[in-house]
């Protein structure tokens, strides 16, 4: 095994409409030496599609959890079902390059050993505001809507920029990072768990940064669309967790108290939204 192997880890779910292609492109991918797909209980083709393509490279294993425990636990699998030095965690709609993951990998090893993403954009070439965010700082939504937007623009002059937080579409990390922040928390079932990885990443002593001249497809939330309310629930009690976890004891309870009902306000609106939509 070479210092420079990478292993990239997918957790799928009712992903069959893009596990093929985003498999293709990891497994012709300069550096990859492991995939492990871990599916969370998907009832769809997928399992049958990546069944297939593991007969054909001894590369690719899977790991077929009956339910879904969430993202982080997968994750978490398929990180222990691998050994490179290097890992990737990458969406099952999402389509790298050849060149891809060396070039992220190169850009985490410049940094000291870094945890780095890359700028997203869709099939239609709109920009992922997600590439590139600050903390949440729920305190400050309760007073200014502009406080929600986490985005951060993308510095033109700046080939990799520092960021507090990137998409956990595709991340890419040392195997002795992620293992000394002890993994993702699987307190979170979906959504913020990212944001937490990336905040104990920086209280480790390590960068965070998007590579801006690495520029991937990624057709976002096709996962999601099968279970559209689950995913805002869990993403709302991410969320939450998210709060209490980090913020939550550097302020009084009246303040906790409304940032909890600003998130039940923000789920119901959202479960709404939802269930208005033909």
């Amino acid at each position: 095994m070479s210092a420079n192997d990478i292993a990239a880890v997918v957790v799928s779910y009712q992903s069959a409409s893009t596990i093929e292609e985003c498999l293709t492109r990891l497994l012709d991918a300069d550096g990859v030496t492991e995939v492990r797909v871990v599916d969370n209980g998907s009832c769809d083709d997928t399992m049958a599609i990546v069944q297939r393509r593991a007969l054909t490279d001894e590369r690719l294993r899977f790991v077929a959890n009956l339910d879904n425990p969430g993202f982080a636990v997968a994750c978490n699998q398929g990180a222990a079902e691998s050994s490179a030095p290097w890992l990737a965690f990458v969406n099952p709609d999402l389509l790298v390059e050849q060149d891809t993951l060396v070039r992220l990998r190169d850009a985490a090893a410049g940094l000291g050993g870094a945890l780095v993403g890359a700028q997203l954009h869709d099939e239609a070439g709109n920009a992922d505001a997600a590439a590139r965010r600050h903390d949440p700082d729920f305190v400050a939504m309760l007073q200014s809507r502009a406080a929600r937007n986490l985005a951060i623009a993308r510095d033109e002059a700046r080939q990799v920029q520092p960021v507090p937080a990137i998409s956990g579409a595709l991340m890419l990390l040392p195997r002795d990072l992620f293992e000394k922040i002890g993994g993702f928390d699987v307190g979170y079932r979906l959504h913020a768990e990212d944001l937490d990885f990336c905040r104990r990443v920086r209280a480790a002593g390590a960068q965070v940064a998007c590579v801006n001249t690495v520029d991937v497809l990624h057709w976002r939330g096709v996962s999601s669309r099968s279970n559209p309310l689950f995913v805002e629930w869990h993403k709302h009690r991410g969320l939450w967790r998210y709060f209490r976890k980090f913020d939550a004891a550097k302020h009084a309870l009246p303040v906790r108290m409304l940032v909890g009902v600003m998130i039940a306000v923000r789920l119901l609106l959202a479960l709404l939204g939802r269930v208005s939509k033909p």
